[in-house]
């Protein structure tokens, strides 16, 4: 194979499809035996719903969310009608979020906000759970014939320069890139020798599905107590729990009891019930535990570096941090979406081994700042004095328009921009909903991957330069208006744009960021 991923979670997943679609040869390894049941990270932001735009996936997103309202409003009624006088009317469809358990008020948003107004067209698709996710990508990645093989476990790798040589639990595996998309844990990161410097956790949390005899016992939305922090919802039965007084070694009921390098014990129903009866002061009495509950940690750190050689990372394997505010699917998205067509550009010849130095240089800062946006929240969520004083000064800002749009557009992702060469404001942000004058959007033409050029110049002068590209850019002519052009990489961001014809500018970007203006070349064989 070209390329080897290791992991079929949504990182890997979403990798494996984007090098599917640049030509590469491609397989997963995943080590567990069967999808995995745990309960996860409960929506997408924005630039990972517009990633599912890009590739046609979009209404399967929407039904999705149609799906997850529906639960939700169900459960929404069902609290209303266990506490007269909430007001409340179901769930709302403008999804925020919220920053250390504080919910965001979606009536104090500026919606008008031209960050907002810029990507609305994905809205329909932000509450989609990673385990749906995961379904949603594998029919992705099977209907590109892309083959996950399960079972199978990354036990050596080498390096050698020209290619990987892995060895696996079904035997081994001739390579000629290797990307662990394998998580926290990562074998292949380990492997590798890479570092991965930062923070030790200080914290427990459990995040689980399940049924209580007794939920009028807790309350609705967050709370928090000396001890710790939960919440109840918005799915039934949902609960997290975040106990501030011990991290997962040191408090007995969440124990790990991994050895060796060996995967941990699971999340039993008495440890959950222990944690919640603990932070929440209740002796509230959990039933059945409904699919597999998760424990996790504060545990923040970033690898020394993104690639050595042949081998990279990406998601977790490359970044780990608490899941306050949902940022670590869309983090690893965000990387498998940048480095897929790079990497795919290696393989198919056309583009330099250099161009893979810029998906360290572009995903390193956002990285660094959503391990201290989690960190900042594990600060604010403590129960000691201090922290609950700084909270209150943290909750009077999120209660201005001010601080809640601020805070909505960072959760989001609608503010995201890579330092790309360019004057024109658009430049280094994701394509905005680009409106042609036919009804479609420009996004809508890019869903078998590769650069999307917008030509509104009068004479197409655009498209006519970029004809010597044809098969890595796709140019999609509209009549006159602003912005004159706009290229936009396989990954949604803006390489270059323009209000006037400039045709220079164009050319440099394309030589830049698409390679010579040839015919591809055949790709050389994996030695």
């Amino acid at each position: 194979m070209d390329v080897t991923v290791v992991g079929a979670g949504p990182v890997g997943l979403v990798l494996a499809a984007e090098l599917a679609l640049s030509g590469a040869t491609v397989q997963v390894l995943e080590r567990r035996a069967k999808p995995d049941e745990a309960m996860k990270a409960g929506a997408i932001n924005v630039p990972t719903a517009e990633a599912l735009d890009r590739r046609g996936l979009l209404p399967a997103a929407e039904q999705v969310q149609r799906e997850m309202l529906e639960r939700v409003g169900s459960f929404a009624r069902m609290v209303d009608k266990q506490r007269p006088g909430t007001g409340r009317q179901g769930p709302d469809t403008r999804f925020t979020g919220h920053f250390a358990g504080m919910i965001l008020d979606a009536d104090l948003v500026d919606w008008s906000d031209a960050d907002f107004a810029a990507h609305a067209a994905a809205a329909g698709a932000r509450m989609v759970p990673q385990r749906e996710l995961e379904v949603l990508l594998a029919e992705h990645v099977a209907r590109l014939g892309v083959p996950v093989r399960r079972g199978v476990e990354v036990t050596t790798l080498e390096n050698t320069g020209d290619g990987v040589l892995i060895g696996t639990t079904a035997g081994p595996v001739r390579t000629g890139w290797l990307v662990g998309c394998d998580g926290g844990r990562s074998t292949v990161r380990r492997l590798a020798g890479i570092d991965f410097p930062g923070t030790d956790p200080e914290l427990t949390g459990h995040l689980a599905v399940v049924d209580i005899a007794d939920p009028e016992k807790l309350a609705n939305g967050w709370a928090w107590s000396t001890r710790g922090a939960y919440r109840s919802g918005p799915q039934p039965g949902r609960v997290v729990t975040v106990e501030f007084d011990g991290t997962p070694a040191t408090l007995p009921h969440a124990r790990p009891r991994s050895r060796g390098g060996s995967p941990v014990a699971p999340v039993t129903l008495e440890e959950v019930q222990t944690s919640l009866r603990r932070v929440s002061g209740t002796d509230v009495t959990l039933t059945a535990l409904r699919g597999t509950a998760t424990r996790w940690s504060d545990n923040a750190r970033q690898a020394a570096n993104y690639r050595s050689g042949r081998v990279l990372l990406a998601g977790d394997a490359a970044h780990v941090h608490s899941p306050f505010g949902g940022q670590g699917l869309n983090l690893g998205v965000g990387d498998a979406m940048n480095l897929g067509w790079k990497l795919g550009a290696v393989v198919a010849g056309w583009a330099p081994e250099g161009l893979l130095d810029t998906y360290d240089a572009e995903r390193r800062p956002l990285g660094a700042w959503v391990l201290d946006w989690t960190r900042a929240q594990s600060g604010v969520m403590r129960g000691d004095a201090k922290s609950a004083a700084l909270r209150e000064v943290v909750a009077d800002l999120l209660a201005t328009r001010e601080g809640t749009t601020h805070a909505v557009k960072k959760i989001s992702g609608v503010t995201q921009r890579i330092d790309l060469s360019g004057d024109h404001p658009l430049v280094g942000r994701f394509v905005p909903d680009l409106w042609l004058t036919d009804g479609s959007r420009l996004v809508d033409h890019g869903h078998s991957g590769g650069f999307l050029l917008l030509d509104r110049t009068a004479d197409g002068a655009f498209a006519c330069l970029a004809a010597a590209w044809s098969g890595r850019v796709s140019c999609v002519t509209d009549d006159h208006a602003s912005p004159t052009g706009v290229l936009v990489r396989p990954d949604g961001v803006v390489a270059w744009a323009t209000d006037v014809a400039d045709i220079a500018g164009l050319e440099a970007a394309l030589h830049q960021w698409a390679g010579a203006p040839s015919s591809c070349p055949e790709r050389a064989p994996v030695s």
